[in-house]
């Protein structure tokens, strides 16, 4: 079963009209509030509903879940153990599980809070495997499998440009690509050792540790990268800026991070030559050099 956060209830507000001289609104209004207590002026209500399906789960979020041994018979069974494992597109990865060797008496159970940070996307399955042994000493063995898909929260595009003093400008777009709203808690780019970044934005920087992005809205970010002292002709070969570095929280507090691959940018001149015969590549200034036939 997994662990999710309960939210409000949604109530109906029901208008009534206030300079009724017959007073059959106010009445009505009176007896709605003392059947369930609610509010009805506000659409969010005082009471919280559990969840009623297996909620979206998104990549860079935590997968929490409660697995739970019940010995349903009226006979004692003995060597319970739970294994979990998270089947994804790529791996198969096992989760720590404490129930080893548990005893269960008839009706009793056993169970555990597991926690896994999602790191893909696509479709997963976790594998519940249980080995006990009856009063009569058999081994039994048994599976249960459930799946669930990881989608993408977040779409990240960038655009780099090069200016004459070598500092690299990085526009980087964000996109709530989740099927709720979230609040944007931290964009921060971390340069790779050959870069200093600066953070280039308008307004104050309260309003940007905490940015409220409905589904398919799009947030902008700007950074200079400044290259630490290095000859030209290293420069040039200095590609990797480093990666942008994301966290949000969605309705009820639920946090996820994502961190990019290292960025790229590309040459000055933004011409590349490999040559397959030598297996070398050459570079803006280097092509002065290369005579192509």
């Amino acid at each position: 079963m997994r662990l999710a956060r309960p939210k409000f209830s949604e109530a109906a507000p029901f208008a009534v009209d206030p300079l009724d001289a017959a007073g059959f609104s106010q009445l009505l209004e009176s007896a709605l509030t003392k059947n369930d207590s609610e509010k009805k002026q506000d659409v969010i209500g005082d009471y919280f509903v559990a969840p009623q399906m297996f909620e979206n789960i998104y990549l860079g979020e935590t997968f929490t879940f409660y697995v739970n041994c019940t010995n349903e018979s009226d006979q004692k069974v003995t060597d319970v153990s739970v294994k979990c494992d998270l089947q994804t597109n790529s791996q198969r990865v096992s989760l720590n599980s404490n129930i080893h060797e548990v005893v269960l008496e008839g009706g009793k159970c056993s169970g555990q809070i597991i926690s896994h940070e999602v790191k893909e996307i696509g479709q997963h399955i976790l594998i519940c495997s249980v080995n006990y042994k009856t009063s009569s000493d058999e081994k039994m063995y048994f599976r249960k499998f459930i799946k669930f898909p990881v989608s993408k929260p977040i779409d990240v595009k960038t655009k780099f440009y090069n200016a004459e003093n070598n500092d690299v400008y990085l526009e980087a777009q964000i996109e709530n690509t989740a099927a709720t709203a979230m609040i944007l808690e931290r964009v921060e780019l971390e340069p790779s050792p050959n870069y200093t970044v600066t953070s280039i934005h308008c307004g104050d920087a309260e309003e940007l540790s905490g940015m409220y992005l409905k589904p398919r809205d799009i947030r902008q970010f700007l950074f200079c990268l400044t290259p630490k002292d290095a000859p030209s002709s290293v420069y040039k070969d200095m590609t990797n800026i480093g990666k942008l570095d994301m966290s949000w929280r969605t309705s009820m507090g639920e946090r996820g991070r994502l961190q990019t691959s290292p960025l790229q940018r590309i040459s000055i001149s933004g011409i590349r030559i490999v040559d397959s015969f030598l297996k070398k590549t050459y570079d803006h200034d280097d092509i002065a050099q290369v005579f192509v036939m």
